[in-house]
């Protein structure tokens, strides 16, 4: 839970920081921001998956 916090913290702080030196928030739109995070942790799951299976 710490973590979620402090990410968000972090993510507050940055989206700050852009728009008040008028600078583009720098995250994707919305729902190909998700999926592409969604992709990166199903690709995550799936490497440690076949390491296991395959390789232990």
């Amino acid at each position: 839970m710490n973590e979620i916090l402090l990410a968000i913290f972090a993510g507050l702080i940055v989206g700050l920081f852009f728009s008040a030196i008028k600078l583009p928030l720098p995250a994707p739109p919305v729902l190909p921001g998700i999926m592409g995070i969604v992709g990166v942790y199903l690709g995550g799951i799936a490497y440690q998956s076949i390491v296991e299976r395959f390789f232990s």
